[in-house]
């Protein structure tokens, strides 16, 4: 069960490839494209494998854009089918999207920020340059990227930042110091970052290391990255007797509520902490995709995220969902009893 949204009907207005693997998509809703914070998501209605399911992007710039909100895709290969969706929408397509909004909002306040971006990560950092840029404020951009042909938007912040941008091609060798950067930034200054996995962990780690506040680095990430490939693993509910496995393309919030479990879920990227289940027992590697619990937490593996945490090593695991009274739907035998019938 998703928290409520205002959900809009709209058309694509334009695509165009910004960089190998990314592609631009400009969304005009009906009655025209609304103001948005900075760092905000646009939720999209995708088909993925003819069932209708949700996918979330950030919106690029810091306004509507020649009367769209406007978004960039990555084509994961092989991915939960998202993006393949996205990609094949041409010009006149009609889509259902919610109004954006955000969990990474920009400090109204803020005077000297580092930025920092890694791969398709860019998107939401873009609106907060120009916003940063617009106020006069202090403001360093880290980008990095395979190589530089997989960086997007380059054309338009070269000419906004100058020698603000900084490009890290892992193609030649350039690679990051966090560091480095975080010792630049004056002591009450903030670094916002949207990359990997593996990126945030390395920044949470160095900003630890600098001894400065935690509310100065904000964060979020997308829920494919991971420390392991996506494979299909067990998952069960003792409490309701449902067994049943999460496939490769698959997340477990969505083989849970296949199975007749009602998970509570909203941002769908390992954020907000709604769809937080119980680890009752696992078997294999836990890979924690979330940016929701602590590196403590992570460890201790007594809960995690299901719209974005996997199993790896083929593994299994067992769970216990919050009780709410309405979960599940169905009770497990109820659920084979329907399958083997064809109700």
């Amino acid at each position: 069960m998703r928290a409520e949204r205002d959900w809009t009907n709209a058309t694509v207005k334009a695509t165009r490839d910004v960089a190998d693997g990314i592609r631009e998509i400009l969304i005009a809703p009906e009655g025209g494209a609304t103001s948005f914070p900075t760092g905000s998501h646009l939720a999209v209605r995708v088909l993925v494998d003819g069932k209708s399911d949700l996918r979330h992007y950030s919106v690029v710039g810091d306004e509507p854009f020649s009367g769209c909100w406007r978004i960039a895709v990555k084509l994961e290969q092989p991915g939960r089918g998202g993006s393949q969706y996205m990609w094949t929408l041409q010009p006149g397509a009609r889509l259902e999207v919610a109004t954006p909004d955000t969990h990474f909002e920009l400090s109204r306040d803020v005077t000297d920020v580092l930025l920092i971006a890694g791969g398709i990560g860019i998107t939401p950092m873009v609106g907060m340059a120009q916003a940063l840029m617009r106020r006069g404020a202090q403001v360093r951009l880290c980008y990095a990227a395979r190589t530089r042909a997989h960086m997007a938007f380059v054309d338009e912040l070269q000419p906004l930042l100058g020698d603000r941008l900084a490009l890290f091609d892992a193609a030649e060798g350039q690679m990051m110091n966090l560091a480095q950067e975080f010792a630049k930034l004056s002591p009450h200054g903030e670094v916002y970052i949207c990359g990997p996995i593996g990126l945030l962990e390395a920044a949470r780690k160095a900003w630890a290391d600098t001894g400065r506040p935690r509310t100065g680095l904000v964060y979020e990430t997308f829920g494919s990255s991971g420390r392991f490939a996506s494979e299909p693993f067990t998952v069960k509910v003792p409490r309701f007797g449902i067994e049943t496995i999460v496939p490769e393309n698959s997340s477990l919030l969505d083989a849970l509520t296949a199975a007749g479990v009602d998970v509570l879920y909203d941002c769908k990227r390992g954020e907000c902490g709604l769809c937080v289940v119980d680890i009752v027992e696992a078997k294999g590697t836990i890979d924690h995709r979330d940016v929701f619990f602590s590196d403590h937490q992570h460890d201790a593996n007594t809960q995690l995220c299901t719209c974005v945490s996997r199993v790896a090593g083929g593994g299994s695991i067992s769970v216990d969902p919050p009780y709410r009274g309405d979960s599940p739907l169905l009770s497990g035998p109820e659920i084979q009893k329907m399958a083997a019938t064809g109700a």
